[in-house]
């Protein structure tokens, strides 16, 4: 797949009945489209390339219901799987923790830089007018840390959005990896979307 160009916009729209992503990249060109049926992240994802959802980019399925050890595989148009992320179990009630995985082998952490901001964020996010405030003062990040050696090599973070909900991807470092860490990013945020 080709490199993609740096900082990925991942736009949640927030008004939607049900989840709708689209990530674009550092130009304005789609990257992917995501409309999620409800309920359905536990069974299945489809991750399309476009809007128009005529080119199916790659497929996200959970192992079992949702709970804090599901682990979510991808695979593309082909069914090849090309990687995995799942949940640190209970680390992940604290401070937001995921690893990504390609086979048996763990390649990152994703790891939330300040539980204080993510915890602000969420309760006055939900109160009026100071949830307006709070979009603009808090904004979660979350560090991709390379599991070999620790070197951070992506991060995702938080935008101030009135709309909708915005994040940005930013890679350090190139990777191989940059379509596993976009997939893992969707998830993670999918599932921690009201906490986000």
């Amino acid at each position: 797949m080709a490199a993609y160009q740096f900082p990925l916009k991942l736009s949640f729209k927030i008004l939607a009945v049900s989840p709708i992503i689209s990530v674009t990249d550092a130009s304005g060109a789609s990257v992917c489209y995501v409309k999620q049926k409800l309920f359905k992240l536990k069974e299945h994802v489809e991750v399309f390339t476009d809007e128009s959802k005529s080119q199916l980019l790659c497929d996200i399925h959970a192992d079992r219901v949702i709970d804090f050890s599901a682990s979510y595989s991808f695979t593309d148009p082909d069914g090849n799987a090309f990687g995995s992320v799942r949940r640190k179990g209970m680390r992940s009630l604290w401070r937001v923790h995921f690893e990504i995985y390609q086979g048996e082998q763990k390649l990152y952490d994703v790891v939330e830089e300040s539980v204080m901001t993510r915890f602000m964020d969420g309760v006055l996010g939900d109160i009026p007018i100071l949830g307006i405030l709070s979009a603009y003062v808090f904004q979660p990040k979350y560090n991709v840390i390379r599991a070999s050696d620790g070197e951070r090599c992506y991060q995702l973070q938080k935008k101030p959005s009135l709309l909708d909900k915005q994040f940005e991807l930013h890679e350090f470092v190139e990777s191989p990896d940059d379509i596993t860490v976009l997939m893992s990013a969707i998830t993670a945020t999918l599932l921690e979307r009201d906490h986000s």
